[in-house]
């Protein structure tokens, strides 16, 4: 499995990885990654970090947005990893090296929303030093108008949180 920067030359198979998320998931996002200007953004703003998984075809993607102005230290993360690759430390590999490039790039903090009943999930970002922050009641309604939980959990930088992230190992 390599993990590394999307190229360019990764825009069909990153629309087909957005289109093979099943619709369940797919409920949970922020923005609809079929649409054709969220997949334009995901391939050319200069400002992200973006990495793929891939073995032949994309296992799993995770992108740290940077703020802008006043927000320009903090990055947004999202991380989706293929229905079929989960529970396998893909996603703690994915989201372990995005924020290791996000601290690299001068980023002092890097949130990310999960939906709360994810209890795995938020265990995984503990384990790397996010902090839960915040529970937003009612933030994400789903297609079917059901309203969601999120936590806010969020990675602080510093010297010693930096070389804690880099002691540990890396799952493969």
């Amino acid at each position: 499995m390599e993990v590394r920067p999307l190229r360019a030359d990764d825009e069909q198979a990153l629309g087909d990885f957005f289109d093979a998320i099943p619709d369940d998931d797919r409920a949970f996002f922020k923005e609809d990654l079929r649409e054709p200007t969220v997949l334009r953004r995901w391939m050319d703003d200069p400002r992200g970090i973006r990495l793929v998984a891939d073995d032949g075809e994309l296992a799993a993607v995770c992108a740290v947005w940077p703020g802008v102005g006043r927000l320009s230290h903090v990055g947004d993360l999202r991380l989706v990893v293929a229905a079929g690759r989960r529970r396998q430390g893909l996603g703690q590999l994915m989201a372990r090296r995005a924020l290791l490039e996000a601290l690299r790039a001068g980023l002092s903090k890097v949130s990310v929303e999960v939906v709360a009943r994810e209890q795995g999930t938020i265990d995984m970002f503990q384990g790397l030093g996010f902090e839960p922050e915040a529970l937003l009641r009612d933030q994400l309604r789903d297609p079917d108008g059901e309203c969601h939980d999120i936590v806010l959990l969020s990675h602080f930088a510093d010297d010693a949180a930096f070389d804690a992230l880099l002691a540990q190992p890396e799952a493969q």
